[in-house]
């Protein structure tokens, strides 16, 4: 039995969900309201210093941060990680380019719009968030106008971190109209046995 504390509007803490509910793994859910600062208690932040959600602990005890180090973890000897060592280090490219170029342009617009309403202070922060991720999504569009998945040809965890923030980019402004290739893709992610919709 795994326990995850996590915010079912965040997409960092969607994918742990998703995951977990694909492999089957039994899971309590913590809920932790992210705005009400209780990530900031003492009690969180012995759990994890930093801070953040999703956290995972197992039934060691053992405390894990990071979105996509629990994804490899939770995944580690499934089908959602490849045994090619190549493919797998090109999984491992998408699921750093989603935390370091794709996340905090995409997650952060829709932050601004539908946690915060958008507050006058933060458009031009939003307006360089849009922008960026669009270009992000860009790369994304290119990669999927030749390829079915982002790895291996075939579903992996590399998609299920992308997917997370990319479906709901218009809670963010972002509009996806002018992504075919991703929209093809995320239906194939959505076919995909056992998905789970976000719960927020």
């Amino acid at each position: 039995m795994y326990t995850v504390y996590g915010d079912r509007k965040s997409g960092n803490c969607y994918k742990v969900e998703l995951v977990l509910h694909q492999l089957g793994l039994p899971y309590e859910w913590r809920a932790i309201d992210v705005l009400k600062k209780e990530t900031r208690t003492p009690e969180f932040l012995a759990l994890n210093p930093n801070g953040q959600v999703p956290l995972l602990v197992n039934a060691d005890g053992n405390a894990l941060p990071e979105s996509n180090a629990i994804l490899g973890y939770l995944a580690e000897g499934s089908g959602l990680v490849p045994a090619d060592r190549m493919a797998r280090a090109q999984m491992l490219r998408w699921m750093f380019f989603e935390q370091y170029t794709h996340e905090p342009n995409v997650a952060v617009a829709r932050f601004i719009v539908a946690y915060l309403g958008r507050p006058p202070e933060h458009e031009e922060t939003l307006r360089q968030k849009i922008e960026n991720g669009h270009k992000a999504l860009a790369v994304m569009e290119r990669h999927l106008e030749k390829h079915s998945f982002f790895a291996a040809e075939r579903y992996t965890i590399a998609d299920i971190a992308l997917y997370a923030y990319t479906h709901v980019a218009e809670q963010g402004l972002i509009e996806l109209a002018r992504y075919p290739a991703i929209h093809a893709w995320m239906e194939r992610v959505r076919r995909q046995p056992r998905h789970l919709p976000m719960q927020a």
